[in-house]
């Protein structure tokens, strides 16, 4: 008697071509010089990969605490196979910062795991102006880029590993 062979390949990787994918970018308006620069970084990944620009949804929301339900709302609709978050907190004097990126956070990760839809992670949580500059300024560094690369991989992951997606998942 034979074992029936598994249907998948035993190594299952993402792509870093992307063509027929849909993304939506959610991004904060609060600190948008840094968060314009996140955003570009993003574009010009998800360029790269051969998305189109009618397969990208941009969701402006007003800061960091607003990222997570936007991104939610994003994943439930089914239009998309990836969710990139992207936004920017700069640590001040106050507990502030903790509470926000903390919320950020969890919110945003919560929304992948519940949803079933790649969600990735571009929100800066820097010590200084000049660290945010840093990580949103172009080229290879720049976080929004990195959080699309990294959405990219995990949704032409995802549809090659197949099967059904969580309730409200993408497509």
């Amino acid at each position: 008697m034979t074992t029936p062979r598994h249907p998948l390949p035993m190594d299952i990787r993402g792509s870093v071509v992307a063509t027929g994918c849909r993304f939506a970018i959610v991004v904060s308006r609060f600190n948008e010089e840094i968060t314009s620069g996140l955003l570009s970084g993003a574009r010009s990944a998800l360029v790269e990969a051969a998305v189109n620009d009618e397969d990208v949804t941009i969701i402006h929301v007003p800061g960091a605490f607003e990222i997570p339900v936007a991104a939610l709302h994003a994943a439930r609709t089914g239009l998309f196979d990836a969710v990139i978050c992207l936004g920017c907190l700069i640590k001040g004097d106050t507990m502030h910062f903790e509470y926000i990126a903390d919320a950020a956070s969890q919110g945003i990760m919560n929304v992948s795991v519940s949803t079933g839809v790649p969600v990735a992670f571009g929100v800066l949580t820097t010590m200084t102006d000049e660290q945010a500059i840093a990580r949103s300024a172009p080229g290879e560094g720049n976080k929004g880029r990195e959080a699309a690369l990294a959405a990219i991989e995990m949704a032409t992951l995802f549809k090659r590993l197949g099967g059904p997606q969580a309730p409200g998942g993408g497509a």
